[in-house]
This record gives structure tokens, C-alpha cells and sequence, in this order.
């Protein structure tokens, strides 16, 4: 049995490449913005970060939190 497909789609290939290129700008801003923030954490001193109610080892997950939700 054969199949007939219909490709109806109206995105043309610079639709695509311009998207794809929005999209790694977007998350070079994000990964920019990421280590922007932990280099302020990493800044801070113990006693800024226990104010802060943060360890060391919670800098990760509390940077990434903040940027990427």
C-alpha cells in the first residue's frame, strides 16, 4: 500500500537557521548569566554565604536556580 505525503509546511530553510541562531543566542545570554552569578557567589566570603543561609557546596544549584528557574 503507498502513502502519499503532503508537505504543506511554509517554513523555509532561513525561517529554520534564524530561529536556530536565536535560540544559541538566548542561551549563550543564559550560560553567560550563569557564570556571571557564580562568580559573585564564589566572591562572597563563609560568613556572606551563612547570612545568606548558603554553603559552598549548595553555589551550583542555587546559580543555576536563579537563572534558569
Amino acid at each position: 500500500m503507498a502513502y502519499a505525503v503532503n508537505n504543506t509546511s511554509s517554513v523555509s530553510i532561513l525561517d529554520r537557521a534564524s530561529a536556530f541562531i536565536t535560540r544559541q543566542r538566548e542561551a549563550y545570554v543564559l550560560h553567560s548569566l550563569y557564570v556571571q552569578t557564580m562568580n559573585e557567589l564564589k566572591s562572597l566570603s563563609t560568613r556572606e554565604l551563612n547570612d545568606l543561609g548558603l554553603s559552598r557546596s549548595s553555589l551550583h544549584d542555587t546559580a543555576y536556580t536563579a537563572v534558569y528557574g
